[in-house]
C-alpha cells in the first residue's frame, strides 16, 4: 500500500501479493459496501488455488457463488475479469450470460440485473493456462470482479502453470 498526499493507494501486490500466494485471502476479498443494510452480498468462498495445471490440459474453472442476504434487491452492474487469458460467466436462474473479459480486451457488455432477496448467482470462472505461451508458466495470480450497489467483491486465483 502506497501513501501519497494522504490518500492510500492499494497496488496489486498490496491486494493480492503474499496474501493470494499463501491462500490467506480467502473468503477475505473486498467488499467495498455502499447499499444499504437491506442489501447485503455474500459469498461463501472468495479465493480458489487450483494448485499444479498443465497448459498441454486446457482449461480450468471455478464456480463461486454470492447470495443476495439483505431484505431489498440488489443490482449486478459489471463482472469482469483481471486479464484476458480469463473469463467469468453469471447465472441468475434461467439468466445464463457471458463470456465476461477484460476491459480493454474486446467487449466487456455490462450486467445490469437484479439479485433478489435470499436469491443466488453462480460465477463460472475459466482460466486458460495456454493464453500467454510459454512466458505463462509459473505462478499466476488472476480476480474477477463483481460490481454491485453493494459494492465490489472480489475473487480470486492462483495456479501453477506447467508446460
Amino acid at each position: 500500500i502506497i501513501v501519497i498526499a494522504g490518500l492510500v493507494v492499494a497496488t496489486r501486490s498490496g491486494v493480492l501479493g503474499d496474501k493470494v500466494t499463501t491462500g490467506t485471502i480467502a473468503n477475505t476479498a473486498v467488499s467495498t459496501a455502499t447499499g444499504g443494510a437491506d442489501s447485503i452480498l455474500t459469498a461463501p468462498e472468495k479465493f480458489f488455488d487450483f494448485g499444479k495445471i498443465s497448459m498441454a490440459q486446457g482449461e480450468v474453472e471455478r464456480v463461486f457463488r454470492v447470495k443476495n442476504s439483505g431484505t431489498g434487491p440488489v443490482n449486478l452492474a459489471k463482472l469482469y475479469t483481471s486479464c484476458m487469458c480469463t473469463t467469468a460467466y453469471l447465472k441468475i436462474g434461467e439468466y445464463d450470460r457471458g463470456p465476461f473479459g477484460m476491459p480493454g480486451h474486446g467487449i466487456v457488455p455490462k450486467v445490469n440485473k437484479e439479485l433478489l432477496p435470499n436469491q443466488e448467482a453462480e460465477i463460472r470462472v475459466v482460466f486458460d493456462p495456454a493464453a500467454h505461451g510459454p512466458s505463462g508458466i509459473g505462478k499466476i495470480e488472476r480476480v474477477v470482479y463483481l460490481e454491485s450497489s453493494n459494492g465490489t467483491v472480489e475473487f480470486g486465483f492462483v495456479a501453477e502453470v506447467t508446460p
